[in-house]
C-alpha cells in the first residue's frame, strides 16, 4: 500500500469487519481514494489490539515494555503485521470480486506469515482439546503478527464469501462480513457510510429539482 500515515484514536465504531483480521485490513481507511493508515507506530497497534478484546492486558503490557526497550525490533514487527494486513487485504477483495487469478504474491505473504506463527507455537491440551498456543513468551515482538495470521489463516478456511462485502461509500473500501438477519447489509456502518451516502443522495435530488432537467431553475425548459 502506498498511501499517508497519520495517528488514529481507535474506538469501537472502527470495529466493524465481523473478524479481529478484518479488522486488521481496515486499519487502512479511504483504501479506494488515498488510503491513510492508522497504525503510526508500535504503541498504537498495541491500542488496537487492546480494543478488539483478544489478547489477554497481561501480555500487551509486556509487548509495550518489550518495545520500549527494543524499539527497532518492534518497528519491525510492525512492518511485518502491515504486510500481513494488506496481503490479507489483496487476497479477500480479490475473492470477494472473483478476480482470477487470486493474487499469488498474496498467498504467498500469508503462506510465510502463517508458517512463521506455526513456527512459534506449542501444542497444548485444553480439556480434551487439542490446540496451537501463542505467547510473547515464544514470540517476543511478533505476538501480534502471529496471532493474527493464526487467525486469518482460520478466517480464509472459512469465509463466507456470500456475505463479505468492500464498504462502496466514499473514502472508505473497508472490508466487511455482512452477519445481518437478511444479509442486505451495502455499508460497513450505516451511521458513517450510509448516512453520508443518504446526505449525497438527498443533495443531487434537491438540485436536480431546483435546476430542472435542462439546467434551467425551476424546472423550466427550452
Amino acid at each position: 500500500m502506498t498511501g499517508t500515515i497519520r495517528p488514529h484514536t481507535f474506538s469501537p465504531r472502527d470495529l466493524v469487519g465481523g473478524h479481529i483480521a478484518i479488522d486488521l485490513i481496515n486499519t487502512v481507511t479511504a483504501r479506494d481514494a488515498e488510503p491513510i493508515d492508522w497504525l503510526d507506530g508500535y504503541p498504537r497497534l498495541l491500542e488496537w489490539a487492546a480494543l478488539t478484546g483478544h489478547f489477554a492486558p497481561a501480555g500487551l503490557t509486556a509487548l509495550r515494555r518489550l518495545a520500549e526497550t527494543e524499539s527497532g525490533r518492534a518497528e519491525l514487527a510492525l512492518d511485518r503485521t502491515r504486510e500481513l494486513r494488506e496481503a490479507l487485504h489483496d487476497l479477500i477483495t480479490a475473492l470477494v470480486h472473483q478476480s482470477a487469478p487470486v493474487p499469488a504474491e498474496s498467498l504467498d505473504q500469508v503462506e510465510k506469515h502463517w508458517k512463521r506463527a506455526v513456527a512459534s507455537t506449542r501444542l497444548t491440551v485444553r480439556g480434551t482439546t487439542p490446540q496451537l498456543q501463542l505467547g510473547v513468551e515464544t514470540s517476543g515482538l511478533e505476538y501480534l503478527n502471529h496471532e493474527l495470521a493464526l487467525q486469518a489463516f482460520d478466517l480464509l478456511r472459512a469465509l463466507p464469501l456470500e456475505r463479505t462485502r468492500v464498504c462502496p461509500g466514499l473514502r472508505c473500501g473497508w472490508v466487511f462480513i455482512d452477519s445481518s438477519r437478511g444479509g442486505r447489509r451495502r455499508w460497513c456502518d450505516m451511521a458513517t457510510c450510509g448516512n453520508s451516502a443518504k446526505g449525497r443522495t438527498h443533495y443531487q435530488r434537491k438540485r436536480a429539482s431546483d435546476t430542472g432537467s435542462d439546467g434551467f431553475p425551476g424546472g423550466a425548459s427550452r
